[in-house]
């Protein structure tokens, strides 16, 4: 099983000393063995939000509109330049926010500079508020992401790319330098059957976060169902499931991995029995950026299998 680690460009970790403490947990993570680093994606955080969270009981995002939320692929970038081996993740970038040769241009750049870590982390977005800032049509933006995801295939491989689709189009085009990668991966983030249809025409794993075992299962299921009917070999995907690192407890379990190493060795056991190979852990611990460090620190050392 393979472990990743959330960075902390979100929220009061990402105020001061933000620099230092992306860089320590970045540096410390790759010399602990993970494999790779994540970041979050939103622009904007408005301050009436009618959309519901998918991941609260109640629908309640977590995120203040005051909080600091650093851009995704600019951290990445500069995590780039800190660390030689670890992967780099989006966990999910929100497709339809930006248009899709912009978007390529900037993950081609990142796969080039970090010599092929970039793991393209791929979801439609939930907040409707955020979207309208955007000036992002909210309706068919699935649809609008399936387009993206085939530009990006295309920008990426063809020589002279072009496109011509119900949202997009453009003559051929010089698109240079390509990914190191070819493919550069994609995991599909979603919880709806457009998701798992989504995983199995462009993705090379589908990434879950914050939900019960039973649930992550079904969806899984799901993937591999869309798989099948699409002629291709779901054994080629990974199954990955973001959870808090919570030592002490204080989140909901079903949404983590908590309490003694036995316990966490036991809940991997669990996680690894529904198909689940590869676990973004966001570290949840007292004591600001040191605790964290301490947490995944132990987690590798005492309970990693």
């Amino acid at each position: 099983m393979e472990f990743g680690v959330v960075l902390p460009h979100v929220g009061p970790q990402a105020r001061e000393n933000v620099v230092e403490r992306i860089q320590t947990i970045a540096r410390h993570a790759e010399a602990l063995g993970y494999h790779s680093l994540w970041v979050a994606d939103h622009v904007v955080i408005p301050t009436v939000i009618e959309s519901k969270y998918p991941y609260h009981p109640e629908g309640k995002f977590p995120i203040d509109p005051s909080d600091d939320f650093l851009d995704p692929l600019t951290v990445l970038g500069y995590v780039a330049a800190c660390t030689t081996r670890v992967r780099l993740g989006t966990g999910v970038l929100i497709i339809p926010y930006r248009h899709p040769v912009v978007t390529a241009k900037m993950v081609a750049t990142l796969d080039v500079l970090s010599r092929g870590r970039i793991i393209l982390g791929a979801g439609v977005g939930w907040m409707a508020e955020e979207a309208a800032v955007l000036g992002m049509p909210w309706d068919q933006r699935g649809k609008r992401s399936d387009e993206q995801l085939e530009i990006f295939a295309r920008l990426f491989n063809d020589a002279s790319p072009s496109f011509d689709g119900e949202f997009y189009r453009f003559e051929p085009v010089g698109f240079e330098p390509k990914p190191i990668q070819r493919p550069i991966p994609v995991w599909v983030g979603g919880a709806t059957q457009a998701a798992f249809e989504r995983t199995a025409r462009f993705g090379h794993g589908f990434h879950a976060a914050f939900q019960p075992l039973d649930v992550v299962a079904r969806e899984w299921q799901a993937v591999r169902a869309a798989c099948v009917a699409r002629k291709r070999d779901p054994n080629e995907l990974t199954l990955s499931l973001r959870l808090y690192l919570d030592p002490a407890g204080q989140m909901e379990p079903e949404k983590s991995i908590a309490g003694t190493p036995g316990q966490m060795r036991d809940r991997l056991a669990e996680l690894a029995a529904i198909g689940v190979s590869h676990v973004v852990l966001d570290p949840v611990a007292r004591g600001g950026v040191q605790g964290r460090l301490d947490a995944v620190r132990a987690f590798m050392r005492d309970v990693a299998m």
